[in-house]
């Protein structure tokens, strides 16, 4: 199945690649150069997020964490796009700093519901303001 959202652009760019979800916030401190999250309290913790399209409502913790997505992002292991339900200013400035497509989806609990425990590759068009999911068949 494909399933078209809208959404609004706030870092321009385009990626694509297998959604990573979380309806918990993510402190950006907590991931690692190599693109792992290490936060033992955290529903994704242990997993990667490089070359994701990472789905997580927003971030929460220091603005420093803007600086950990992007020595991922220089190591070659930061996420493909990002996707929020509300955009704050340390993922917006992660994103900006680190040339990662950011778009903030008002859709976010049908979007999370889609990704729930399944398969989903996600093109992100932070360009054209929209995110296309193929979710595969249960």
């Amino acid at each position: 199945m494909i399933y078209s959202m809208q959404c609004r652009s706030i870092v321009k760019g385009y990626g694509e690649g297998y959604a990573i979800a979380t309806a918990q916030p993510i402190n950006l401190l907590s991931i690692d150069t190599n693109g792992i999250v290490s936060d033992s309290m955290h529903m994704l913790n242990g997993k990667s997020i490089a070359g994701r399209v990472l789905i997580f409502p927003n971030a929460i913790g220091s603005s420093v964490g803007a600086y950990r997505l992007y020595a991922a992002m220089m190591n070659g292991r930061a996420p493909s796009a990002v996707v929020c339900s509300k955009a704050d200013i340390i993922t917006a400035s992660a994103c900006a700093i680190s040339n990662i497509p950011l778009v903030e989806c008002h859709g976010y609990d049908r979007l999370m519901r889609l990704c729930s425990n399944r398969d989903v590759i996600a093109t992100v068009n932070a360009t054209n303001a929209s995110i296309t999911l193929r979710v595969s068949q249960d």
